[in-house]
């Protein structure tokens, strides 16, 4: 087979063998990545801010995951831990159950993807509390299995076309000063609270537009969930591995979830995802009753132990606090010089631009459109997300280097400006 060496060309081929419902956001073809840079197929390299939709928190081809991604796949590739275990995933579940929050014994399953776990999430939920009803929220983004396609709030393009929904979900308001106590309400006028096997909720809202609650919401919310004995539980998929400045988002709350979910920057690009919760929750279910083919793969795993180690050794925590300020500051810079800027959105370094327009202050979705394709041009990979498609988010790896950075949002600055002329 010929190698194909030009975007237009991989791009031609990719529309007869790819099928149209899968899109991307950019016509470029990756080649090679390091850090914080990715280089396309005809040479040209790109800041990468959109981290592969927060996967590369420690950068792209960090050499201590190529290296334990090597040593393993020498070993061997897989066996499936439900038939033959192996020491990696053991060590993995270790560290997990260290790191995520909660002084208390927990244990780990391992999945592929951030929809697995999420479902399998509601599984042990309802398995552990003989209930059928999930609570989740508006904005919010679970994945595209059935289950967290029906949790996922926004229609198109996730679940446009794609009925009927699994039963028994129930949506409220996300983030209110008074969100929580809304819930008594709720559950006079949508679902009894003891019908109610657990609540979900991202800490902060990633496709939904990077919304934060304000401070004490997740407090009250699992105070609720408690009187009630519902689970709370945690997506931490985008959030999660440092994203906010902590390991886990949720910890700014102090609160300390039943159930956690986490994937994405854990494998730093490998497909390996978890639950982790309390040992009396994880442990209820009967033998066999959860499990995969290739849940903990064995090269995943040891990608995803040299991520949780990167992380102790190299102070993966410290970067992102350092990057979220430097993020944060140029961003409220930019609030206050640009009328297309309404709101700097998020925590930590998972940090969006909510753009807006006329004197509605409006969504600004053709806005945010022209934004991210004129940073393309020039070097820049941005994202979009947000209900109305107006929220330009950055996820950049932790390891960006300060003239990356600022070439970035040198870029960024530009394009802001081209939008506003």
């Amino acid at each position: 087979m010929s190698t194909v060496q030009t975007n237009a060309a991989l791009q031609q081929l990719r529309t007869q063998v790819i099928s149209a419902g899968v899109s991307s956001v950019t016509p470029v073809h990756v080649e090679s990545a390091r850090g914080a840079i990715v280089r396309d197929v005809e040479g040209k390299e790109y800041i990468d801010f959109g981290g592969g939709i927060g996967v590369m928190n420690i950068g792209h081809c960090h050499p201590k995951v190529v290296a334990a991604i090597k040593a393993q796949a020498e070993k061997f590739h897989h066996t499936c831990f439900m038939v033959n275990p192996y020491e990696v995933a053991i060590k993995l579940a270790e560290k997990l159950c260290r790191a995520t929050p909660g002084d208390f014994p927990k244990k780990a399953i391992f999945v592929n993807s951030g929809a697995e776990c999420v479902e399998n999430a509601v599984k042990i939920a309802r398995y552990y509390t003989k209930r059928p009803a999930v609570i989740v929220f508006e904005n919010a983004y679970h994945g595209r299995t059935l289950l967290a396609m029906t949790m996922t709030s926004k229609v198109k393009p996730y679940k446009f076309g794609f009925g009927p929904f699994a039963p028994e979900v129930y949506r409220m308001p996300f983030g209110d000063v008074v969100g929580p106590e809304k819930l008594k309400d709720f559950f006079l006028q949508h679902v009894n609270p003891e019908a109610v096997a657990c609540v979900v909720a991202e800490p902060v809202q990633g496709e939904g537009g990077f919304i934060a609650p304000p401070p004490g919401y997740f407090q009250e919310l699992v105070k609720i969930c408690r009187e009630n004995g519902i689970l709370f539980v945690a997506d931490e998929i985008q959030s999660g591995m440092g994203r906010t400045g902590t390991m886990f988002a949720i910890e700014h709350w102090g609160v300390e979830p039943d159930l956690i979910t986490v994937a994405k920057s854990m494998g730093a690009g490998m497909p390996i995802a978890s639950v982790v919760g309390r040992k009396e929750i994880m442990d209820s279910v009967h033998p066999y009753g959860l499990g995969g083919t290739y849940g903990g793969n064995p090269v995943a795993s040891a990608a995803a132990l040299a991520v949780l180690e990167i992380f102790e050794e190299e102070d993966m925590l410290g970067k992102a606090r350092a990057l979220g300020q430097k993020l944060g500051a140029r961003f409220e810079a930019f609030r206050k010089k640009y009328p297309v800027v309404g709101e700097v959105r998020g925590l930590g370094a998972m940090l969006g631009l909510a753009l807006v327009k006329g004197a509605g202050r409006e969504p600004a979705a053709e806005e945010a459109k022209k934004l991210a394709a004129f940073c393309l041009e020039r070097g820049l990979i941005i994202l979009v997300c947000g209900t109305y498609s107006n929220v330009v988010r950055v996820l950049a790896p932790f390891v960006i280097t300060d003239e990356q950075l600022e070439k970035g949002l040198s870029i960024l600055e530009a394009g802001l400006q081209a939008i506003s002329a």
